[in-house]
């Protein structure tokens, strides 16, 4: 008798501990940022050759050189150390301060970039505050609005005042 009371008082004892390691709690993850991935913009310069103060620069996995021979692209675009691209098909075009061409032999001129660069700039404020553009026209239309009115009320106060 002495034998199983001893069997199951072990027994009990062995489930309660069990019982109070099961309910332990593990130590919480702490959340990881993810790694900031760089973007082609002020600090890196995108892969190509760019007329910079009346000189080509060839820019190739981030490493910047001028270019002081001619340069042909995989796909047959030759182009030369005075700004002159010409196309596989024979096209010819006179690069100018700020235009760029990519290594695929793409020709992106200065105004195309900027208006590339204001429309990122544009969906970046309205993704940051968004309805605010349209809230400022609206706005801008209102007071063009009311300067109209008061033109034609300054008008129609100098027609009478001239009866």
């Amino acid at each position: 008798m002495k034998n199983i009371t001893r069997i199951l008082l072990a027994a009990s004892l062995l489930l309660m501990v069990g019982g109070a390691q099961a309910q332990s709690r593990p130590a919480p993850r702490r959340p990881v940022a993810p790694k900031a991935r760089p973007k082609a913009g002020a600090g890196m310069v995108k892969d190509g050759v760019t007329m910079k103060d009346g000189k080509l620069v060839a820019t190739e996995m981030g490493m910047t050189n001028p270019l002081t021979a001619d340069k042909t692209l995989r796909n047959g675009t030759l182009i030369t150390t005075g700004g002159v691209v010409t196309g596989k098909d024979g096209t010819t075009t006179q690069l100018h301060e700020g235009d760029y061409v990519s290594l695929t032999g793409r020709v992106e001129t200065r105004t195309e970039i900027a208006a590339q660069d204001s429309i990122q700039k544009l969906q970046a404020y309205d993704l940051k505050h968004p309805g605010k553009r349209k809230e400022m026209e609206k706005a801008r239309e209102k007071a063009e609005k009311a300067k109209e009115k008061a033109d034609k009320e300054k008008e129609k106060a100098k027609a009478k005042a001239a009866k």
